[in-house]
């Protein structure tokens, strides 16, 4: 019976080392959401907290204007975390529109998987933070594996009047940036195809699904909220934590 028992045990110590080398990630010490089944459905965790951007003294409003307030802070931290020192200050202006404990580091997460920061497809980013041409995605025209979505905006946003496309560096949908669309900038027009005000509207969008961000139940739900994908929500946690880590050194 003894020699039963220690057997079981062996057993169950086997089956647990399996298990953690199946969810693990190698070398970086976190769990895929794999982990979301062996934990009993705890997320991930954030991304470490990093220190807020500091503001400076604005540069002319004619190159980078309210991001221009970030402007040492992103060139000294961009060669780090390789972000563009443009997009880099306009992930520091979104962030002060998050009200839950949302980091710059997650809104250039999104920023990264969503369109390279603004220069998908060989696009580049104005001093003015607009991205030229515009990146505008796929028609939502019910083809299968796509989402069938009727114009909502006359064409306003995306040039299309007969079907909704994602728009801007952000990827927001027309009808979602119309109810959500801020202006981070402060040039007095909130546009999808700006960083500054697009990552100020995917900071309130987040903070509106959640209480807090500082949790990992928190910041996952409202990652899955931008976008209703695991495999999503994995990858901009993985380059979240490679922006905190890097920014760090």
């Amino acid at each position: 019976m003894r020699s039963r028992v220690v057997l079981i045990g062996v057993i169950a110590v086997l089956l647990i080392a399996t298990t953690f080398l199946i969810v693990a990630r190698p070398g970086s010490g976190r769990a895929t959401s794999d982990a979301l089944v062996v934990s009993g459905g705890v997320p991930p965790e954030p991304p470490p907290p990093v220190p807020m951007p500091a503001a400076g003294r604005a540069v002319k409003a004619d190159s980078w204007g309210a991001a221009g307030r970030y402007r040492e802070w992103a060139d000294r931290v961009g060669g780090k975390v390789s972000v563009e020192p443009r997009a880099l200050a306009a992930y520091a202006v979104g962030e002060q529109f998050g009200s839950c404990g949302l980091s710059w580091v997650t809104l250039a997460a999104i920023g990264s998987v969503e369109s390279a920061h603004g220069r998908f497809n060989g696009a580049t980013v104005a001093a003015d933070g607009t991205s030229s041409p515009a990146i505008i995605g796929p028609a939502l025209d019910g083809r299968p594996g796509v989402q069938a979505i009727g114009d909502t905006d006359g064409g306003q946003y995306d040039g299309d009047t007969r079907w909704d496309r994602a728009v801007g560096p952000m990827q927001f949908l027309p009808s979602t940036w119309r109810r959500w669309g801020v202006d981070g900038d402060g040039d007095g027009v909130a546009r999808p195809h700006d960083l500054d005000d697009a990552a100020a509207t995917a900071a309130v969008y987040l903070c509106a699904s959640t209480s807090t961000m500082s949790t990992g139940a928190g910041w996952w739900a409202a990652i899955t909220t931008y976008n209703r994908s695991s495999e999503y929500a994995r990858d901009v946690l993985e380059r979240s934590n490679q922006y905190a880590q890097g920014s760090l050194r």
